[in-house]
């Protein structure tokens, strides 16, 4: 069959064939290849791991401590309170810092901070000046958190979050494992002082690492990646690339058209928290979370009292909780994705990795709690069984396997949540990361006052119960989410947009009383 000829079109089909034919190609969501993309993740998890690793590398030593500083068990364990609430603050800051400056400038002052207190607590002598300085410690370290999930949010779609958060969350969660072995091994035969030491030399390391290779991905700063940063956001990497550049008579004049960038506003992250959905879905991550500090800053007295462990053996017994977070990091992000895909096929969505895609219509509460709940339920299990077989000194295998399975299914719980959160508030995903910590720390940081008179008062057992009581109580709050939740986003997206259409008319408005002002005429 004979195509008609060209003169004989329509000029309207004409027309628009022309404009699919000079259209230009929508640009990527991020220019970087998945092998830059995992290269980043991997940073911002190493990152992102000094904060876990400064709360747990300090729990082998908390024995120590009190003898040499001449203080009780209580008022030492004030000062993992102390980091808590500080932990939970600082994000709010740094969250807010990054969503308008770039990642990079707040990834260097943090570590600035970080390194500062670290030299001061190998130096300390006295209980005050411990209290103190671990705050400044929490308040530099805490901040690589909610960075990392934020440069995940940067340069991966949603439909791909679920795996990178995984990885970039590693760090995170490995750290509660790996921290209290180092510190064990460091306070044995090396005594406390050397705890601090070390974390000034890796904080140091890593600073290095990160200055000269990790690129800014900020998108109000570099878009997809595609725009040259400003000086302060530029790695070693790129000045050195950019200057050869330049010899060579290569200019890149292109900056992202934006507003002077807003001064960081905390109370971004208060809004978050008093968001109906957002506000939901972090208090019951952040009970989640409260739960498993309780059982993991109880574990040195409890082993010490029950089987008379030593600071390198309470160390040693963290280890299966490492391990069970560090298969949720692997396990958790594939089962995230694979059930946001179950969703798009059953709703014929499909889905792009290479362009954010709107979910305005999509359920995606559904697509995160469906994974998450049924770990809630698990973890409430084995809590529980954990606590009695402490309870019971039975032989040692059996609370290290039910630690180990409790971290699995705590880790993955948090992990999802997490993820839910950042694809709730897409547009500031450093934000929304820090009000998951100033939940989690805060909800914490209570927990942790009250594990130690707790575990006096009615025993490892009972505090078990009342941990996973609570989780089991709580867990109808978000399967309101997944019901209501897709109506709370439409209604915050209309007030949002009728927010922005305001603003513009003003912003109109101005401008035109501008242009009618008379000049002034000698």
């Amino acid at each position: 069959m004979e195509m008609p000829p060209e003169e004989d079109k329509d000029p309207a089909t004409a027309a628009i064939d022309l404009q699919e034919d000079n259209a230009v190609p929508e640009p990527p969501f991020s220019i970087f290849s998945p092998g830059q993309k995992k290269f980043i993740v991997m940073m911002a998890s190493m990152a992102a791991l000094f904060s876990p690793l400064s709360a747990n590398i300090y729990y082998p030593a908390l024995n120590t401590l009190a003898t040499d500083l001449n203080v009780s068990y209580t008022l030492i364990s004030l000062t993992i309170t102390s980091y808590l609430i500080f932990q939970g603050f600082a994000p709010a800051f740094i969250g807010s810092l990054s969503d308008e400056t770039g990642r990079r400038p707040s990834y260097l002052l943090c570590f600035v901070i970080y390194i500062a207190a670290n030299i001061g607590l190998a130096l300390q002598n006295n209980y005050a000046a411990l209290f103190v300085l671990r705050c400044l410690q929490s308040s530099g370290s805490s901040g690589t958190v909610a960075l990392a999930n934020a440069v995940v949010a940067d340069i991966v779609t949603s439909a791909q979050r679920g795996t990178y958060i995984g990885f970039v969350s590693m760090g995170a969660l490995v750290g509660p494992a790996i921290g209290p072995v180092i510190g064990g091994l460091l306070c044995q035969f090396l005594g406390w002082r050397s705890v601090f030491w070390f974390l000034t030399i890796f904080a140091a390391v890593a600073v290095t690492l990160i200055a000269i290779f990790l690129p800014e991905t900020c998108r109000k700063i570099v878009g997809n990646g595609s725009l040259p940063p400003s000086k302060w956001n530029r790695s070693a990497i790129s000045y050195v690339a950019l200057k050869k550049q330049r010899r060579a008579g290569i200019v890149d004049k292109r900056r992202l058209t934006q507003t002077q960038p807003s001064r960081p506003n905390p109370l971004k992250t208060v809004y978050i928290i008093l968001e109906k959905e957002s506000g939901i879905v972090l208090l019951f991550a952040g009970l989640i979370f409260a739960g498993y500090y309780m059982v993991i800053t109880g574990m040195p007295s409890q082993f010490q009292e029950k089987y008379g462990f030593n600071t390198l053996q309470i160390g040693l017994c963290y280890i299966p909780t490492g391990f069970g977070s560090f298969c949720a990091a692997f396990v958790m992000g594939r089962c995230l994705d694979w059930n946001f895909r179950r969703h798009a096929k059953k709703i014929g969505m499909e889905i792009s990795k290479t362009k954010q895609q709107d979910l305005t219509d999509f359920p995606i509460e559904a697509a995160r709690i469906q994974v998450v709940l049924p770990l809630v339920f698990f973890a409430g299990i084995f809590v529980i069984a954990y606590g009695w077989v402490m309870e019971s000194r039975t032989n040692l295998a059996g609370p290290l396997i039910l630690l180990l399975f409790s971290a699995f299914c705590i880790s993955g719980t948090f992990q999802g949540l997490s993820t839910l959160v950042v694809d709730l508030n897409r547009d500031s995903p450093g934000t929304a990361t820090a009000a998951m910590n100033l939940a989690r720390c805060w909800l914490g940081a209570g927990a942790v006052a009250a594990v130690i008179p707790l575990l006096s008062a009615i025993g490892i057992g009972w505090v078990s119960v009342l941990v996973s009581g609570i989780w089991f109580l709580m867990s109808p709050i978000i399967l309101l989410v997944m019901k209501k939740g897709p109506e709370w986003r439409k209604e915050k997206k209309a007030k949002q947009e009728k927010k922005k259409r305001e603003k513009e008319a003003a912003r109109q408005c101005t401008v035109g009383l501008k242009d009618r002002r008379p000049e002034n005429t000698d």
